[in-house]
């Protein structure tokens, strides 16, 4: 109640606009579902234990920041061998421009952009992205652990995940260039398929980081880098991006790998001491 009667108020700002409006417009809306989460805890618990706010091991950190690239890499590269490889295109030309890398040769300037996305971009997307991942991560789905099972937990936060993201689909312009019927469909399937990974991840770590990181690096890799990269044309649009078929295919297979890798999850006591950090 608190995450969707907070985020009204940055719901209504952007289908007033009919746009997502301003970083800041979005980053409020974004750490509405975290504020929500830590204001429930403080009210029912008196503190903010489990959360998640341990490190755990280093290799799920590392792990988070991958494999976002690699599933993207999946959907864009064979795009890119086809011919819609796109360093002239209007985005990648403002943000070239804006950064003042238009006086490299263009390799310099793609290997520039990468990198300074790799680590300034992915600090940026942290902190936006560290804001919905409190709230779901590190309050939805440890409370839901403690009650039902991998498989319910993962569909039931997916699908509210997916639904708190409806109203700026529908009523600004966050979607695709195909129907909206048709962005609404890859995005549920999509967020449903990730938050099998996204679930797995925050258990098996006990850390909420996990979900930053995959979170940041999925938002910083998708929409700022193969993106802009990618020409647009019919089969882009209706193929790349949170509105397309091939990331919701991708994210498919991740819901079943990680599934079918839910025996490796803690026991149920074990998960309850986990989450209570």
């Amino acid at each position: 109640m608190l995450t969707f009667a907070l985020s009204g108020i940055f719901y209504r700002a952007m289908i007033r606009r009919h746009s997502l409006g301003s970083e800041l417009l979005v980053l409020g809306l974004m750490w509405s579902p975290g504020v929500s989460g830590l204001v429930t805890r403080l009210i029912f618990q008196r503190n903010v234990r489990g959360v998640g706010w341990g490190w755990g091991q280093w290799k799920y950190q590392w792990a988070s920041c991958w494999i976002p690239l690699a599933y993207a890499a999946v959907v864009y590269l064979p795009l890119w061998a086809a011919g819609y490889f796109d360093m002239h295109g209007k985005g990648f030309l403002e943000i070239t421009d804006h950064l003042h890398l238009t006086h490299l040769s263009p390799p310099l300037i793609l290997i520039t952009y990468i990198l300074i996305s790799a680590t300034v971009g992915m600090i940026a997307s942290c902190i936006s992205a560290l804001g919905e991942e409190l709230g779901w991560r590190g309050f939805l789905v440890p409370e839901l652990a403690k009650v039902t099972t991998y498989t319910r937990l993962s569909l039931i936060s997916g699908t509210i995940w997916a639904c708190w993201h409806v109203p700026p689909i529908i009523g600004a312009d966050y979607h695709g260039a195909g129907p909206m019927w048709y962005s609404v469909g890859c995005f549920f399937v999509t967020v449903l398929g990730a938050s099998f990974l996204f679930a797995w991840m925050r258990l098996k770590s006990g850390s909420v980081w996990t979900g930053m990181f995959l979170h940041a690096s999925h938002n910083e890799f998708i929409q700022g880098v193969f993106g802009p990269l990618t020409r647009p044309a019919r089969m882009t649009n209706y193929a790349t991006g949170e509105f397309g078929a091939g990331l919701a295919l991708v994210a498919i297979v991740l819901a079943v790998i990680f599934w079918r890798k839910r025996n490796e999850l803690p026991s149920a006591q074990l998960t309850a001491i986990a989450v209570s950090v």
